[in-house]
């Protein structure tokens, strides 16, 4: 829970960093932010067709769960790299551009597929958001705004070698990215402070050159991962609105064909 101040409650766009303040300040609507990589990386899926189911970092059940949906369990890049001419899926959005055959993915990620996971049953509708695909979020968030609805919008960050949060700039253009898109239709008044910081942080950055020598950018060149960095650089390329519903995303762009189908039972 949130200190009384902190949950940005008198707003209806929000924003807070990470696991801890995705749960310290609630709304209706949670988008996560994870632009180098999971979020990146849910865009190339959820383009491809593939359902995917976020699930928290270096978890022992991990591939239990991943079992239990009939799915293909990514494993993390540099592990990826260690076992060369092996098949395999990675949260690496280049090697995710090029598999065939896989219709279900369980995507663990330290930080946006974590938060996504543990804000499954928050009661809010969760979202991931990358530059890819933000003006088509802000599209499908804004109809539900001017209805009333709250948004909090979480840059998730990096980790320190402690564990601690590493707040990470390029989430921060990520989320002032969609907050951009919704500001248009809200009143001043209702942007705190943290949202218009977001907003200024996306109107000052170039790309692809800022993602590209950012800290996370320049962490993943020089480990051979410029490819990543450069899909994860193109604004607005994406249509796609990747939604958790019940334990997966899938395009929440597209209508779901009718009849019966499992809902999220929230509070």
């Amino acid at each position: 829970m949130a200190l009384p101040g902190h949950d940005q409650s008198s707003y209806p766009l929000r924003v807070e960093w990470g696991p801890t303040g995705a749960e310290a300040v609630p709304a209706d609507y949670a988008v996560v932010v994870d632009v180098l990589s999971f979020t990146t990386t849910l865009s190339v899926a959820i383009e491809r067709g593939i359902e995917v189911f976020p699930y928290r970092w270096r978890d022992a059940r991990a591939a239990e769960h991943a079992m239990r949906h009939g799915a293909t369990l990514a494993v993390g890049r540099f592990e990826a790299l260690s076992r060369p001419g092996a098949r395999h899926v990675s949260l690496s959005p280049a090697s995710l551009s090029e598999v065939e055959g896989i219709e279900r993915l369980v995507l663990p990620s330290p930080n946006g597929s974590t938060i996504a996971f543990a804000l499954a049953e928050s009661g809010a509708q969760v979202v991931g958001a990358c530059l890819r695909n933000a003006a088509a979020v802000a599209r499908w968030l804004a109809p539900k705004v001017a209805g009333g609805a709250s948004v909090v919008v979480v840059p998730a960050g990096e980790r320190w070698y402690d564990d601690t949060l590493r707040p990470a700039v390029e989430d921060l253009w990520g989320a002032g990215a969609v907050l951009a898109g919704l500001a248009d239709g809200t009143p001043e008044a209702g942007l705190s402070p943290e949202v218009r910081m977001a907003i200024a942080a996306w109107q000052a950055v170039t790309l692809p050159v800022d993602l590209l020598a950012c800290a996370s950018g320049r962490e993943l060149v020089e480990a051979g991962f410029v490819a990543d960095v450069e899909i994860a650089a193109h604004q607005d390329v994406s249509e796609v609105v990747p939604v958790l519903v019940g334990e997966s995303f899938r395009d929440g762009a597209v209508p779901e064909p009718p009849g019966p189908r499992l809902r999220r039972v929230g509070p």
